[in-house]
């Protein structure tokens, strides 16, 4: 498949990076200095221009592009690009946008703007922060089959109940399995035997309940459950939908926005939060409200180095949990190193997203782990396919190693795999797979 991306910048490189192996991708980009680094840093072929030029999208070879991706940080230029690609060609057209108000017109009629394919970044990131509230200790956390199944993926620290045990020690649940434990960068697909390590990043996949019940085993000290008082920092337009998505969960959050203005307008809009008009770094005010007795915080200020100490200090306040939106993506990891328990990038996570829309096929869901160390997918089973009326015990024996089958749902019930388990033909089936075997399992799949 021919891909054509506008914008260089790190959501366009990171998808770029994500499909150069499989695909012929073409990335344009007005800044030269970054063209010439592609070039030379990914088996793309990329080009200098105005993505919203005809004569630019020409050259880049419009007439034979399946697909566009529009992923600039400019909203207006990005449905520009897309209206301009479908005048000119058939491609298939993905556009990134920031206002939600851009996304709801799209809904009305998902072909407004000449856009096939609309993600919002800031919804994206609010979902994905709602998603870890109320399981402690997790850094990621994707749902399956309707809901009837989660992915999970959860960090081992030194005072953790589970620390050095087996992982038949720790599995004291019967609907979860073992996906993975990450260490040091690599990906293993975990036996009885394996010892968990503090420090190991556990993927775990099972019914809800279980995954639960997995997450307050490793962290007990911590509140889960819809009972967690939750601050939020900063009334932008993440923090605005983690406070709705909230709301929606049946949480009470408190918000804190230091623009009178902003803060009205806020606490009309969400009517199950209490919104307070504040500096976030004023530690008096933070002290009379009892910020410190939260058990989780987000901050979603506009500056990294903002949302990095409103983190250190609630932390120091006695918060149990901090999570920060970090616009550079590389900074996560950094901050995560020095004192935020969650680094959660709007630009990694919509990157993410664009990169499972292009992947799923057959896939009815796809989750990354880590951005591209592994996937989890969600395959309706066939009667083709080598799961297919056998033994799992049996099945396995056709698939490459570093597959696992996670779940399995049948008629909307869950189903825990086990060697003797026969799939059927309809089961819907949820399966880890290391980066490097993905695209040998998925066709037999």
């Amino acid at each position: 498949m021919r891909v054509i991306i506008v914008g260089a910048g790190q959501v366009g490189s990171s998808i770029a990076a994500d499909l150069d192996a499989t695909h012929e991708v073409v990335i344009v980009d007005c800044d030269p200095e970054r063209v010439d680094e592609l070039n030379y840093s990914l088996d793309v072929l990329a080009i200098r221009g105005d993505g919203t030029s005809v004569d630019t999208l020409e050259e880049a070879g419009i007439e034979r592009a399946d697909m566009v991706i529009a992923s600039t940080d400019d909203d207006e230029t990005n449905i520009v690009v897309c209206a301009t690609a479908k005048a000119v060609s058939s491609a298939f057209t993905i556009a990134r946008v920031k206002n939600t108000e851009y996304l709801r017109t799209w809904q009305h009629s998902e072909k407004a703007f000449g856009i096939d394919f609309m993600v919002c970044t800031n919804l994206l990131a609010a979902e994905s922060i709602v998603r870890v509230v109320g399981l402690p200790a997790a850094r990621d956390v994707d749902p399956f089959a309707g809901g009837e199944v989660q992915m999970a993926e959860f960090e081992v620290d030194d005072n953790s109940p589970v620390a050095n045990q087996t992982v038949s020690e720790a599995d004291r649940f019967d609907s979860l399995t073992f996906a993975a434990i990450l260490r040091n960068g690599a990906v293993t697909i975990p036996r009885g035997d394996t010892i968990i390590r503090p420090g190991d990043r556990v993927v775990v996949i099972g019914s809800p309940q279980s995954v639960q019940g997995f997450a307050t085993s490793i962290s007990p000290d911590e509140s889960p459950g819809t009972a967690e008082e939750v601050v939020i920092v900063g009334g932008s337009e993440i923090g605005y939908h983690v406070a709705r998505l909230l709301e929606e969960r049946g949480f009470k959050p408190r918000l804190l926005e230091q623009d009178p203005e902003r803060a009205r307008e806020l606490a009309e809009q969400l009517p199950g939060t209490i919104v307070m008009e504040s500096d976030a770094t004023d530690i008096d005010f933070l002290e009379r409200e009892y910020i410190g007795d939260a058990d989780l915080l987000v901050s979603a200020l506009d500056s990294d180095e903002k949302n990095l100490l409103v983190s250190l200090l609630a932390a120091r306040l006695g918060v149990e949990r901090t999570v920060a939106v970090i616009d550079t993506t590389p900074y996560v990891d950094l901050f995560e190193a020095v004192g935020v328990d969650v680094g959660v990038s709007p630009r990694e996570v919509v990157a993410e997203e664009i990169t499972r829309f292009t992947r799923e096929g057959g896939a009815e869901n796809v989750a990354l782990i880590e951005s591209d160390k592994a996937e989890v997918l969600e395959i309706e089973v066939d009667a083709d396919s080598v799961l297919a009326g056998r033994p799992i015990r049996e099945s396995v024996t056709s698939l490459p190693e570093g597959v696992v089958i996670g779940a399995i749902t049948r008629q909307r019930e869950f189903i825990t795999p086990r060697g003797d388990t026969v799939i059927e033909p309809g089961d819907h089936v949820v399966v880890f797979a290391d980066s490097s075997v993905v695209g040998d399992v998925a066709p037999k799949l």
